[in-house]
């Protein structure tokens, strides 16, 4: 969503309307692997992490955070005079339950604070849930911190 720069202290606390789910497959895990070099059996070894806990294969925590990205395109605030969002940093992530195969995630947002960084540049705290379909513990809880560069 976006709204004018001076609304958006209004948003603070409030929160906002969760993204779409996201099906987290196989083929995305094996993916992530390849791309960061992570082939830990948990991710990749169907067989072997059938005889875990877990009864099969589990995201990597990292491919979870790394969907915050997209999430926040979909569930987010923004000025809208912004020319640009950056990723400026993540505070207080923890890892509460695994993703696995072929579970939905989604991310549900809070407005934790907006500041001037510097003229024409917003700083937002936004805390992100990302939760697990049918799951009453999330997977994954941050705060994320965006830097808007506004024209």
């Amino acid at each position: 969503m976006t709204i004018s720069k001076d609304e958006l202290q209004e948003y603070v606390g409030q929160p906002l309307e969760p993204s779409a789910w996201v099906r987290i497959d196989q083929n995305m895990i094996d993916t992530f692997a390849d791309a960061t070099m992570d082939h830990q059996f948990i991710h990749v070894d169907e067989e072997r992490a059938a005889q875990t806990p877990f009864g099969s294969t589990i995201a990597h925590g990292y491919l979870t955070m790394s969907l915050i990205s997209h999430f926040l395109a979909e569930c987010s605030i923004r000025p809208d005079n912004a020319v640009m969002a950056l990723n400026y940093g993540s505070d207080k992530v923890r890892y509460l339950q695994p993703v696995k195969v072929n579970s939905e995630i989604r991310a549900q947002a809070t407005l934790m604070s907006v500041s001037e960084k510097a003229p024409g540049q917003i700083l937002t705290k936004t805390g992100i849930t990302i939760e697990i379909k049918g799951k009453e513990k999330p997977a994954l809880v941050a705060e994320i911190l965006s830097l808007f560069i506004l024209q």
